[in-house]
């Protein structure tokens, strides 16, 4: 144990010996955040500006611009027919409806005239408001259906209709769907940047090797298996840091709340970090020099990650793509993230842990037996 110290105080000191590796190691995670940030983007509830041309001046009418008035997100002015053309076209608007004359009876007979809608772009704006009209109108033409003609019978139910007994009370949710990815993308590439830093920390083994100073350790009274115990130790011991950077900089530094208990994410990403450092530990067993591992690592990392879902959704991908990404502790550590986020239990989780476990046990046992198969070569000294 006193070894394993030694050798871990002996790596950390040799790593950041250099101070920029404290920026690489652990500033690359706060690098992570921001730019999840900017790829989110700010997205501001768009105003939509609506004219209204009203050549009826019914009560019916008089009351759905008032309706329309009171929507949240949309703004309603008054223009002339006249002025219709140049108000789409300047701009001013985004859209116009246009109530002609008799609207108010047709709705009273239960037989509603359309209301045109004119505007330039599209589905986004006339759908938002057909949405409201559709049903506010539709409701008014059943009660003129209902009094099948009978004008006291259809203002009477109209004036209960516009004052009903019961209060409808609306209270505002917040929107977390920003918040969860930008979680889901800060963790995607934390999974990147954990095996990078596992492969970083893992090259020191061949450095030492090619310097000779592996040699020289094993002069002394320790062994191999424990001087690569100990890189496996500074390895956790990195990540672990790399952890805590991000999600005390997710919370207190950029207010980012990903509706998860923090310790689940924690736990989750140490089962990972595992199989980041048994996959590293494969890379430098297979690796002749310290330059080949520094080759084959971003051959490596970048495409599995591109694969398993850490750069963008894995729903963006083809069918078989999605299936393949399957094969990759990323996929499960970030399947794992979306489904306590949807408000699975992490108890009803835990295959995925046993997975992320199995990929670890494979990665390690791999690296044991090349580790093992070198050295009764002579390769490893």
């Amino acid at each position: 144990m006193n070894d394993v110290i030694w050798l871990v105080k002996y790596t950390l000191k040799r790593t950041f010996r250099r101070k920029i590796n404290f920026l690489l190691y652990f500033g690359t995670p706060l690098a992570a955040i921001l730019l999840s940030l900017f790829a989110a983007g700010s997205n501001p509830v768009k105003e939509v500006r609506i004219g209204i041309v009203n050549e009826d001046h019914g009560r019916i009418t008089d009351d759905t611009i008032h309706f329309l008035k009171n929507i949240d997100h949309l703004s309603v002015k008054s223009v002339t027919l006249s002025a219709v053309d140049d108000q789409i076209t300047s701009q001013k608007v985004d859209g116009v409806l246009i109530f002609r004359q008799g609207f108010s009876k047709s709705v009273q007979h239960g037989q509603p005239r359309p209301i045109e809608l004119v505007s330039l772009k599209g589905a986004e704006i006339t759908t938002f408001i057909k949405s409201y009209l559709h049903e506010y109108i539709d409701h008014l033409a059943t009660l003129g259906r209902l009094a099948n003609g009978n004008t006291d019978l259809f203002w009477k139910m109209y004036e209960r209709y516009q004052h009903a007994p019961f209060r409808l009370a609306i209270h505002s949710l917040s929107d977390t769907s920003k918040q969860k990815a930008i979680t889901y993308q800060t963790i995607g590439y934390l999974l990147m940047i954990m095996v990078m830093s596992a492969g970083n920390l893992t090259e020191i083994i061949l450095k030492e090797r090619e310097e000779r100073t592996y040699s020289r350790l094993l002069t002394t009274p320790i062994q191999a298996r424990t001087y690569v115990l100990s890189n496996v130790v500074v390895n956790v011991l990195v990540i672990t840091v790399q952890m805590i950077v991000t999600f005390v900089a997710m919370k207190n530094i950029f207010h980012i709340y990903p509706n998860v208990p923090m310790w689940q994410m924690a736990l989750v990403l140490f089962v990972f970090s595992l199989s980041a450092i048994g996959l590293a530990l494969i890379t430098v067993m297979v690796a002749n020099s310290s330059t080949s591992a520094g080759a084959l690592q971003p051959l490596i990392t970048v495409p599995t990650c591109m694969l398993a879902g850490c750069f963008w959704p894995v729903e963006l991908m083809p069918k078989f793509l999605q299936k393949a990404a399957y094969f990759l502790p990323q996929r499960w550590t970030l399947d794992f993230l979306v489904k306590l986020q949807e408000g699975r239990s992490f108890g009803s989780l835990y295959l995925h842990v046993l997975i992320l476990l199995a990929f670890a046990l494979t990665f390690f046992l791999i690296a044991v037996y090349t580790f093992s198969r070198s050295q009764q070569n002579g390769q490893f000294v």
